[in-house]
């Protein structure tokens, strides 16, 4: 695994690559941003913005979603994949904050969890984006990242991933890295097609250097 001074190294890199790394769902406040990220589960943020430009015009207030029939926010959720159980969170979500927290999207991690439809990576994105909390969330991107540059072990859970990324970086310097390991892992380090030859931490990633060899081994046999 690396150690803190690499890991510092790899983040530098990346900072470099995508100095303007941030939240690409788009929203508006805190309310837009909990729907989007709930919206955005197994599903690109491409697609989840072309859903919430028309969605965020029609549903202004955690009453406007509760005000039409499930059927019809299904419906306008529909290009979106889950898109029946996302609805039915949606409205769950709507109610709770009615009825929790004033019709406020709360601050804190802790009680942005107990939100149906919010885990852990949900609440961690909204509490860094919307109220600058300290967080580092783990989606597939960073969690990949994090494996492939031996940050941390490749059968660490998620919730481990999350832990030691917080002891190898910066408190704050959490919700930077997020976004540039989410950058890094979307338009460079992917997940069928990395671009290794031209990858500048391929010194530092075993992943990589493996890869390159397996090329190298594949076009000697051609």
């Amino acid at each position: 695994m690396l150690n803190k001074n690499q890991v510092n190294y790899c983040l530098d890199v990346m900072k470099e690559m995508y100095p303007q790394a941030e939240c690409e769902l788009r929203h508006s406040n805190p309310f837009e941003l909990v729907i989007a990220v709930l919206l955005s589960a197994q599903c690109t943020d491409v697609l989840v913005n072309k859903v919430t430009e028309p969605l965020f015009m029609k549903y202004k207030t955690p009453e406007d979603y509760l005000a039409v029939p499930l059927e019809e926010l299904q419906k306008d959720i529909k290009s979106i994949g889950l898109y029946r159980n996302k609805a039915k969170n949606i409205r769950k979500l709507c109610q709770m904050l009615i009825d929790d927290y004033g019709g406020e999207v709360p601050k804190t991690k802790t009680e942005l969890m107990k939100l149906a439809g919010v885990g852990r990576k949900t609440a961690n994105v909204v509490a860094s984006v919307a109220f600058r909390e300290p967080a580092i969330a783990v989606d597939t991107h960073v969690e990949r990242i994090a494996k492939r540059l031996a940050i941390c072990r490749w059968k660490d859970s998620v919730l481990e991933v999350e832990q030691t990324l917080m002891k190898k970086v910066p408190e704050d310097e959490w919700a930077d890295t997020h976004h540039r390991m989410i950058f890094f892992g979307r338009y460079h380090c992917k997940a069928r097609n990395p671009q290794c030859p031209e990858c500048p931490l391929l010194e530092l990633c075993r992943e990589g250097q493996k890869r390159m060899k397996k090329a190298e081994a594949i076009d000697q046999q051609t």
